[in-house]
């Protein structure tokens, strides 16, 4: 049950606690005071998106917090098993909060710590179930009119429809998987010839992934060839020069290493150093034989040249069609090979996925035969309660049937008749008045019928669905008189088993709260030195004692407080409640 709702700066609300009873709580105010607010805050616990605009003017936040005692089997609950090993869950209270900043990301928090507005929403719906004042509206939907019989229907019924739902989204894959490869056969005999001309194309060439970078330095060498010449012969020159003219510096060096040998016998210095210069005469006739050798290896070759430039260019025309790099050429060619062997087998893979979908299409015609047969006991039950609910809200004439009829075909598939619940629709039909034929909702029911027959089903399913805390945010619109009352009675009967907060504008439905909570907008001038004079709205609210709830309710009785005939009605309420 939620024990407190803390709201700062939302909207209106500047700053309101609400320390909540475990029974019937109502909370009302005038139009536009600002009570849907505190609706508003409970659907940002539960993980809703919230408005623009909907933190209160010069706030830099709006922040919206509940302390709730949680459920016995939250903690083991196995789809908050991973939240679970990061957030303990079996605590004897359970604070959720979230923060909106204005133009900035809404941040969600569990015990104080940040966690996703997913995993928020995970939690809070396992507690509160809301219900906003335009849900009737939903009942005019056939989904949702599935959805609430299929929730009525119980675990295994709701266990065959999920497996329902993985099987067809299994076999629509498989269909288009069937389609895409349909195509392709029709088209096989000129896509397998595109695709051999390409490959055959990259093969003839044959690309390495290192070949360009060697053939590119190739082609800068022999375009070279004549400088690279020229200077390993002046090197080879001025070391060895072939004629007599002039001696090489080579010969020079071997004069001189002779002229110290001669007298390293003298000095010991002057004989190592006669060593080192013969070394390096050895050293420079090894120069010069290598040197000779380049010569006789580095011919210009025109043709040579030729036959790399045309290479290059072959690499090169790859590269442009194909990815623009050798590594994606290659890979282009791999994807080739690969579509031509699938276009190749295209007759098998087709015939492999017809059997599979036909396997998928008998398992769905026996799942969606067991989600009939449930809808069909279950529908009946359904209306039965819905009649008896409805007997409480003052329609005992009333009658309400669910029709279950097999589903319009969508199209030509294997899979057309098939939706996402199975091959059934829903329409549920109300006859308001004896001797009338039920009709369908959305043509027949008024507003108040609407609300009513709404909070028929709501009051079924919150039944089914075991929510501690169940919140109606004006469910009773359209609706007055004994109606009003018989409404106020059918909240008040849901609270004997779970927590009800009902924002309501019925004084029959306030008197019968086991605590009453009023909004009350009053002008608070700003702040703001800039605009002085000017005053921005602020909603308190406040819970009320005996005296001021007679009040509250003459005034939604339309009366002021000095209305005697009014407080003794509103006085009367109370001791009736």
């Amino acid at each position: 049950m939620l024990v407190e709702l803390r709201v700062r700066n939302l909207l209106l609300i500047e700053s309101a606690e609400l320390a909540l009873d475990r029974r019937l709580n109502a909370i009302t105010g005038e139009t536009g005071a600002g009570k849907t607010m505190l609706a508003q805050a409970l659907d940002l616990l539960l993980g809703g998106k919230p408005r623009r605009g909907i933190v209160r003017p010069g706030a830099d936040e709006a922040y919206v917090e509940g302390v709730f005692e949680p459920p016995a089997a939250l903690a083991a609950d196995p789809e908050l098993a991973e939240l679970a090993e990061r957030i303990p869950l079996d605590v004897p209270e359970l604070v959720l909060g979230r923060r909106v900043v204005p133009d900035g990301p809404t941040r969600s928090y569990l015990q104080g710590r940040s966690v996703s507005a997913q995993e928020l929403r995970a939690v809070a719906s396992r507690m509160v179930a809301f219900f906003g004042q335009h849900e009737h509206r939903r009942l005019m939907v056939a989904s949702a009119q599935l959805a609430i019989l299929d929730a009525f229907c119980g675990e295994e019924h709701l266990r065959v429809r999920s497996e329902f739902e993985r099987s067809l989204a299994e076999a629509r894959a498989i269909e288009r998987d069937l389609s895409g490869t349909r195509v392709r056969l029709g088209a096989r005999d000129r896509d397998l010839d595109l695709l051999e001309f390409e490959i055959a194309e990259i093969e003839e060439v044959g690309p390495g992934e290192d070949e360009e970078p060697a053939l590119e330095r190739e082609r800068a060498r022999l375009g070279a060839v004549e400088m690279l010449r020229h200077a390993a012969s002046a090197a080879s020159e001025a070391i060895d020069p072939s004629g007599m003219d002039s001696p090489g510096g080579m010969a020079l060096l071997a004069g001189a290493g002779a002229q110290l040998r001669g007298a390293g016998d003298s000095d010991e210095a002057l004989g190592s150093l006669a060593s080192r210069a013969e070394a390096v005469v050895y050293e420079l006739e090894d120069i010069v034989a290598e040197l000779r050798s380049y010569l006789v290896s580095v011919e210009a070759d025109p043709g040579r040249l030729a036959v790399v430039e045309e290479r290059l260019e072959q690499l090169a025309r790859l590269k442009r069609k194909h990815g623009g790099t050798i590594e994606a050429v290659l890979e282009h060619a791999e994807r080739c090979r690969i579509e031509r062997d699938r276009l190749a087998n295209a007759g098998e893979t087709t015939a492999r996925l017809e059997e599979e979908l036909e396997r998928h299409v008998a398992a769905l015609d026996e799942l969606a035969a067991r989600l009939r047969a449930g809808r069909g006991k279950g529908g009946r039950a359904l209306a039965k309660a819905v009649c008896a609910e409805l007997g409480e809200l003052a329609m005992a004439e009333a009658t309400f049937e669910v029709v279950i009829e097999e589903r319009p075909s969508a199209g030509d598939g294997a899979l057309a008749r098939f939706g996402p619940g199975g091959g059934d629709s829903v329409e549920f039909l109300i006859g308001p008045n004896p001797g009338v034929a039920p009709g369908p909702l959305r043509e027949v029911a008024s507003g108040g019928e609407l609300s009513r027959v709404m909070l028929a089903l709501m009051s079924i399913t919150s039944s089914v669905e075991g929510s501690p805390t169940v919140v109606f945010d004006e469910v009773d619109a359209g609706v007055g008189g004994a109606t009003a009352r018989a409404v106020g009675e059918r909240l008040r009967a849901l609270s004997d088993g779970r927590q009800v907060l009902c924002v309501t504008h019925l004084p029959q439905v306030a008197s019968l709260a086991t605590r009453h909570f009023r909004v009350v907008k009053q002008a608070q001038p700003l702040r703001d030195a800039a605009r002085a004079g000017a005053a921005v709205a602020r909603a308190d609210v406040e819970r009320l004692d005996r005296g001021q709830l007679v009040e509250e309710l003459c005034r939604m009785l339309g009366a002021d407080t000095g209305d005697e005939a009014a407080r003794r009605h509103a006085e009367r309420l109370l001791e009736a409640a």
